[in-house]
């Protein structure tokens, strides 16, 4: 299987630059595995849903990881988070990475806080030591840092918040879990009241899950890894709501990736951890019955994940009516749903 097999073309005005008000306004393109495609605005999701299904959610927090500073020795210089290691230390991605060797001090905030690059990663990144005076590293990471946005972005994000669900609650990742930005309070009240139990999950998803596949081949692509929670609680939820007949569906891939890999022995586990799976078509789905996801880019991991659940030529198939009836597309552009 080539990554070439899971190109699309994409005219550029396509990409979302900036989201939509209200957050459910955004449209839904519907999925089902055979028949028509639907055409409806995601505050209709409730239609397809039923008393008794299960919607699970990444309760993630996305860290205004960016951070602009510049060189002791001169030269502006961007360090992007990735992974805490430990209190101070940090994996992250820099630029320039040429001038960023190891050894380099980088300040930020006129020397509030100050980044000494320690080694370099196998995946191109540096590790770094983070040093400040007061206070916490969050507290100066709120003050200092920007929203990590992707690089097809090119507006300015007038409000951090519209790039969080309105459900996140941990801190930790690198970019938002997309799929949940389209929920409002209201929407979500409407599902729970309808008999719908919304289940948290945690992944905290790092850049790697958005990084290009360079392998020709897509079996020699290394994912990197995340780090993923379900409580016990949410384990216990998900499968009463299979012991009752309900339906699982995930909102979003990170969500899909955390659900696969708590799968043991039957059924979702409580469990946390690292996972590097990589869901590609010849994938077996276990944890879950439907998928809600936003437009993902060409020959990503994501469009593979997509395609080992409804097919790939179905996928490439929805992705050009997509195109050719104007849906916006990625972080900020409209929704999918994938049905059982």
């Amino acid at each position: 299987m080539k990554t070439s097999d899971f190109w699309y073309d994409l005219p550029e005005e396509l990409i979302a630059q900036t989201p939509v008000e209200p957050r459910d306004s955004s449209r839904l393109f519907v999925l089902p595995r055979e028949g028509a495609f639907e055409h409806r605005h995601f505050s209709d999701l409730p239609e397809y849903l039923r008393p008794g299904d299960a919607l699970v959610i990444n309760i993630t927090r996305v860290l205004p990881a960016r951070l602009l500073g510049e060189r002791e020795s001169g030269g502006a210089s961007e360090v992007l988070l990735l992974k805490r290691i430990d209190l101070t230390h940090w994996e992250t991605l820099v630029r320039p990475g040429k001038k960023l060797r190891e050894g380099t001090v980088v300040t930020f905030g006129g020397g509030e806080l100050r980044a000494k690059i320690l080694s370099s990663t196998d995946a191109g990144g540096r590790v770094v030591e983070f040093s400040w005076d007061q206070g916490s590293f969050e507290e100066v990471l709120d003050r200092l840092g920007e929203m990590p946005l992707p690089p097809y972005i090119h507006e300015k994000l007038q409000d951090r918040e519209r790039y969080q669900t309105v459900y996140a609650k941990e801190d930790g990742s690198a970019a938002a879990p997309t799929a949940g930005l389209h929920f409002t309070p209201e929407l979500l009240a409407k599902i729970r009241d309808m008999g719908v139990d919304v289940i948290p999950v945690l992944l905290h998803v790092g850049l790697g899950t958005f990084r290009p596949v360079k392998a020709e081949n897509v079996e020699d692509h290394q994912m990197h890894s995340e780090f993923f929670q379900v409580p016990e609680d949410s384990a216990a939820r998900i499968k009463a709501a299979r012991e009752r007949g309900g339906r699982v569906f995930a909102v979003g891939t990170t969500s899909v990736r955390t659900l696969e890999s708590a799968w043991e022995d039957g059924e979702v586990r409580a469990k946390s951890g690292w996972t590097e799976i990589f869901i590609k078509p010849g994938y077996r789905f276990r944890a879950l019955d439907g998928i809600i996801t936003n437009f993902h880019l060409p020959e990503s991991t994501l469009v593979m994940l997509v395609s080992a659940f409804a097919g790939r030529e179905r996928i490439l198939e929805a992705y050009k009516t997509a195109v050719e009836m104007r849906y916006r597309f990625f972080s900020f552009g409209d929704a999918m749903l994938l049905l059982p």
